[in-house]
């Protein structure tokens, strides 16, 4: 729970003292640095870890140590957070960021449609500019944030900027949440904000875009994006019902930003601050064409559909010229976004990181495939060529072990299944195949723990430590109790040793007064794998003869047989703990019988 953490110091420097809520991706808490003078705030996020198998933590581990570099470098901009730094510990994964001091947009957006609150177009315009410079940047990197909401937007207190925090979500970093991203474990706030592709792994860096014009549109009409209605044939959003006092243009701009489809809207954040640009401008002829006679390209397949609804005749020329002045920008700068991210070093990492996840989540093909397909000029071309004869190697040893566990498994052979488990590389794949198996064996191996541990402890009550003993002996190495049966080992041993110890001295006081027979009854209890058991059977060997021996003598002179045996031994001392045994040497006197 997060309450559980408030409080707690985490790497000896951060100590815990607000929480700011969960999210899909972790939890998130305010820290203080109780090594700096001053002891500032920061923002701690916990990532969270859907499992403790060793692949996967492996895999994680390997992903944020790397990734988490584009965190550091995106803090370079001025209206991101700064990564101060990041680290494991307790097998849990944490970023620590710079703590904006500042209020969340939420708190200047309008609400049921109250007309004092409504932003003018103005100020949508700079709102718009202001995020989407930062978004151009965010893009810039080959990453994509995926929860532009108010409440990731904080005006900082001061010089009043934005500053979009929260980069727990971005993409392509993974941090093992499930690719398919149900809407239940979507955080309240973000729902309305997040696109229809976003839920089907399908996210586009537009996606970022069609968010910031839901926010936009809140600011104008003051209702929320669950709030507004849509068209039950197109899916889209019918936001200008409401009359929102704003020009058409800038109307045009927004419903682009958030068509249903992602292919419709505007394809990156230059071609909206293009937009943005000419609507200041008082003719477009630079950036006009004539679809009509455009023969470069097919206007239908190539060129992102306008708001089609707002089309008509009666649109004013200025309006008229801006949709064709965006339909010329969209073929021009309409790939900029993944043009550079299909750079040589980024499609060649990328291509490597694709391929590690073919190959953890098993298939090996395509995941060799990937890596040779990387080009020979790409900065990663020399660990693809050595990475693909290592997963060849790891695959044909992955195989190996869990055939044989299964084999292990069929024969009820519970410790070699966990050995050759534990033999398999870390590949995903097939550590969640040999998991049921696993897991089988170690409900086996546990039943079989409980059922010795409780002979063990029923024997032990019994005094019988040498059965107990055997029992414990008898436990798999594998056990989840394993310190607990060391410690009855060590600690029935040392009993079994007293207990020799103490049957042998008996049977020296009962050979002392004559008793053989009782002599001999003690030796008999003296266990095998003791040490004094060599011992205790010389003995054992000399009573026996001279229990025979004295039951014939017995027949002729009883009273001086048993004088005699009482003069010899009447120098022997009684057994005291931590006295040495005393023993004396009985022989036969045939001349007194």
């Amino acid at each position: 729970m997060a309450y559980h953490m408030i409080g707690k110091v985490l790497q000896g420097q951060y100590q815990i003292v607000q929480s700011l809520g969960a999210g899909v991706f972790g939890q998130t808490y305010v820290a203080i640095d109780v090594e700096q003078p001053h002891q500032p705030k920061c923002v701690i996020k916990q990532l969270k870890v859907s499992s403790s198998q060793p692949a996967y933590l492996q895999s994680l581990r390997l992903h944020f140590l790397t990734e988490t570099e584009t965190l550091r470098y995106l803090g370079h901009h001025d209206q991101i957070p700064q990564l101060i730094a990041c680290f494991e510990e307790n097998e849990r994964f944490y970023l620590v960021q710079e703590f904006i001091e500042g209020h969340a947009l939420t708190a200047e957006l309008p609400t049921n449609q109250r007309s004092d609150y409504l932003w003018t177009e103005y100020e949508i315009i700079q709102f718009l500019k202001d995020v989407l410079e930062i978004l151009k940047f965010v893009h810039s990197q080959g990453v994509i944030h995926c929860d532009v909401k108010p409440e990731n937007l904080v005006r900082r207190a001061s010089d009043g900027k934005l500053v979009l925090i929260d980069f727990g979500s971005i993409q392509p970093i993974n941090f093992g949440v499930d690719t398919v991203l149900p809407i239940y474990r979507v955080p309240v706030t973000s729902l309305g904000y997040i696109p229809p592709e976003q839920f089907i792994d399908q996210t586009q860096p537009n996606s970022d875009i069609y968010a910031l014009g839901m926010i936009a549109i809140q600011a104008l009409t003051g209702l929320s994006p669950l709030q507004l209605k849509t068209d039950p044939r197109s899916n889209e959003f019918l936001w200008r019902s409401h009359h929102t006092p704003i020009s058409d243009y800038l109307a045009a701009i927004l419903s682009q930003m958030i068509r249903y489809n992602y292919k419709d809207r505007f394809q990156s954040v230059p071609e909206i601050l293009r937009a943005l640009e000419q609507m200041s401008m008082e003719y477009y002829p630079a950036q006009t064409i004539d679809l009509q006679n455009a023969t470069s390209v097919n206007a239908s397949e190539q060129v992102p559909n306008l708001i089609r609804e707002d089309v008509s005749a009666k649109s004013p020329p200025l309006l008229t010229g801006m949709r064709v002045g965006l339909l010329a920008n969209s073929l021009v700068m309409g790939f900029g976004v993944y043009s550079l991210m299909n750079s040589p070093a980024y499609s060649g990492t990328e291509a490597l990181y694709k391929a590690t996840k073919e190959f953890q989540d098993g298939d090996l093909e395509e995941a060799i495939a990937l890596a040779k397909s990387i080009p020979l000029k790409s900065n990663v071309y020399p660990e693809a060529q050595s990475t693909i004869e290592e997963w060849q190697n790891q695959w044909q040893l992955a195989t190996e072990q869990y055939l044989l566990a299964k084999q292990a498994s069929e024969q009820e052979q519970w410790s070699e299944v966990i050995h050759a488990a534990s033999q398999i590389p870390d590949i995903l794949y097939w550590q969640s195949k040999t998991e049921p198996i696993v897991k089988q064996a170690q409900a086996k191996i546990e039943t079989q723990t409980n059922n010795l541990l409780a002979r063990a402890y029923e024997k032990a009550g019994n005094k019988d430590f040498n059965t107990a003993l055997e029992y414990l002996q008898q436990i798999p190495q594998e056990n989840a109790v394993n310190h607990l049966v060391q410690k009855k080992l060590a600690e029935y041993q040392q009993k079994q040793h007293i207990r020799a110890v103490f049957l042998l001295q008996q049977a020296y006081n009962k050979a002392e007064i004559g008793e053989f027979n009782a002599a001999v009854n003690f030796l008999q209890q003296v266990p095998k794998n003791s040490s004094v058991y060599a011992t205790a059977q010389t003995k054992l060997e000399e009573y026996v003869q001279k229990q025979r021996l004295q039951g014939k003598n017995q027949k002729v002179a009883p009273s001086k047989v048993v004088a005699a045996l009482s003069k010899e031994t009447s120098t022997s001392k009684s057994f005291e703990p931590g006295s040495l045994m005393q023993e004396v040497n009985i022989t036969p006197n045939t001349t007194s019988l």
